[in-house]
């Protein structure tokens, strides 16, 4: 009844992109900070672009997708701290700037869950599934109860998390494999719902039971980015986790 195998009994949502739009805000923040900062270095500085967040920074920890992406632009800057300055030049200080930015757009404008992932939520919680959440930003639990989605999770592995227990960001499956640990369930026996293909990658190499990519892209990019998903691993791909339940009704 929720578009999965019988032998599902875990089900391991990312958070942005899937259970809430906040992944639109995400690449909004990206595309300024990266933006300003590099032309700061030469006015003249392609901008970063949409490929740019899809192959250096979505899905990624936001450290890692820093240093990814600057390495492709033949930058390299020192680590800093996580006390940096928002303007200092410093792999810190960009995180910084672009969580100042995140934050001062959640705070003022809120946080929306998307309605399908909510039915689907609902059907999987009534059904007796275990959820979690598995997401690279460390405002994992903030989003959750900016969005009314908390009483959902029983588990959740976000970037906090991640740099405690010093686990390998997406498209190493660590942060998934945690959260089935934690659940109690073997990864075989749990599913996978990704909108980035970083995460969709993560699902696959854990040899987690089922993967669905979740494919919010627009118009002009949609096959481009079903495409994607289905090579790094997708078992499936839907506009919304709502047509999980349609395609059983």
């Amino acid at each position: 009844m929720v578009g999965l195998p019988e032998a599902v009994t875990a089900c391991l949502f990312d958070l942005d992109g899937v259970l809430t739009s906040t992944a639109v805000v995400h690449r909004r923040a990206w595309k300024r900070t990266f933006d300003e900062f590099l032309r700061r270095r030469d006015p003249n500085a392609a901008p970063f672009t949409e490929q740019d967040y899809a192959t250096y920074v979505d899905g990624r920890p936001r450290l890692d997708g820093i240093r990814a992406f600057l390495a492709s632009r033949g930058i390299k800057l020192p680590e800093g701290d996580e006390h940096d300055d928002i303007d200092a030049e410093t792999v810190h200080g960009i995180g910084n700037r672009k969580n100042r930015l995140l934050l001062s757009v959640i705070t003022e404008e809120g946080v929306t869950p998307y309605p399908g992932s909510v039915r689907y939520l609902d059907t999987v919680r009534e059904r007796g599934l275990a959820i979690g959440v598995v997401t690279s930003s460390a405002n994992g639990e903030r989003v959750l109860e900016a969005a009314n989605l908390s009483d959902y999770v029983q588990a959740r592995v976000d970037g906090v998390v991640i740099k405690h227990k010093g686990l390998r960001g997406k498209p190493a499956p660590d942060s998934f494999l945690a959260c089935a640990a934690e659940l109690g369930v073997r990864p075989s026996a749990a599913a996978v719902f990704e909108d980035a293909q970083a995460g969709v990658r993560a699902g696959r190499d854990g040899g987690f039971g089922f993967v669905v990519g979740v494919n919010r892209a627009d118009a002009a990019e949609h096959a481009a980015q079903e495409k994607a998903l289905r090579e790094q691993g997708a078992d499936i791909v839907v506009d919304d986790l709502a047509d999980l339940l349609e395609e059983r009704t």
